[in-house]
């Protein structure tokens, strides 16, 4: 099945499969610094309408609250990851 349809793409050197790396491994590498909340800060403003400027802030404000329930949602997994792995204390003698 040399060159078929579903044939691996084969390194010619040593005649096995080439690694294949899709780009949904992107999705899974860490966002680096400087990320679209960083460029938000920099971008003029002067462009825009009052309306338009209205629906960006309000778009914010709902990023906000989306961004607060994630952390409170992670702190929470944090707590009870630590309750989970605590030492145990040891109970006195009956």
């Amino acid at each position: 099945m040399h060159g078929g349809v579903n044939a691996l793409p084969v390194d010619s050197k040593l005649q096995r499969p080439k690694i294949v790396i899709s780009s949904m491994d992107d999705d899974d590498r860490p966002r680096t610094r400087g990320d679209n909340a960083s460029r938000l800060t920099s971008e003029s403003l002067d462009s825009y309408s009052q309306d338009e400027l209205e629906i960006r802030i309000s778009q914010l404000e709902a990023e906000i609250v989306r961004c607060r329930s994630h952390m409170d949602k992670a702190v929470a997994h944090r707590l009870a990851a630590d309750a989970l792995f605590a030492p145990k204390k040891a109970e006195p003698p009956a």
